[in-house]
């Protein structure tokens, strides 16, 4: 009986701990035009990044809508409109395709992401983006832990615009497509 209650309490403490937070199946990110860093070759004559230019940069996980709207997330200085909000960090490196920084339509970048949760779970995923406005684009998830290890099927991303200072404002949905995928063929082997 000892023990029984040992395992129940240590359950119970588990549960009540802050890495115990559950998968989001949604989320915003809000990029820190501060922390966006090019390299220095190839650029075009104006000093915009061009096709094969590396980069990095950083920003903010807030909760599913908050960037609806053409909401800012990120302060002129670098630092989230809404601290309390703030479900963890976004860093993504990559490479500039199609035209660079000049792209219109289409592949802008080729990047790899990576979204650290407050409670230190993280999702990695690698993929294109698109230069394109509310467009969704399927990326491959190619890690991860805590509640997001093992997740199977796409992260979309769709991008809802630039901000004033010329960061990216993005919106995720982790695996959707993939259940969705996955409810057919159970449909159909039950009919069967």
């Amino acid at each position: 009986m000892i023990r029984t209650t040992f395992i129940g309490a240590a359950l119970l403490a588990g549960m009540a701990m802050p890495g115990a937070a559950e998968r989001l199946d949604a989320f915003d990110v809000a990029e820190d035009q501060t922390r966006f860093v090019f390299a220095a070759a190839p650029v075009f004559d104006d000093g915009m990044p061009a096709y094969g230019n590396a980069f990095v940069t950083q920003g903010y996980i807030y909760p599913a809508g908050t960037l609806d709207g053409d909401v800012e997330g990120v302060n002129p200085d670098g630092s989230p409109v809404w601290p309390e909000k703030v479900l963890g960090t976004w860093t993504c490196d990559g490479y500039f395709v199609g035209e660079g920084m000049r792209t219109q339509t289409g592949t802008v970048v080729i990047t790899r992401q990576v979204f650290q949760f407050e409670d230190g779970d993280l999702l990695i995923s690698q993929g294109p983006e698109l230069a394109d406005i509310d467009v969704p684009v399927h990326r491959a998830i190619t890690g991860g832990t805590g509640d997001y290890a093992g997740v199977e099927g796409p992260l979309v991303q769709v991008m809802l615009g630039m901000s004033e200072g010329m960061g990216v404002r993005l919106q995720f949905t982790v695996g959707e497509d993939r259940d969705e995928a996955r409810l057919g063929v159970a449909d159909d082997v039950a009919r069967n």
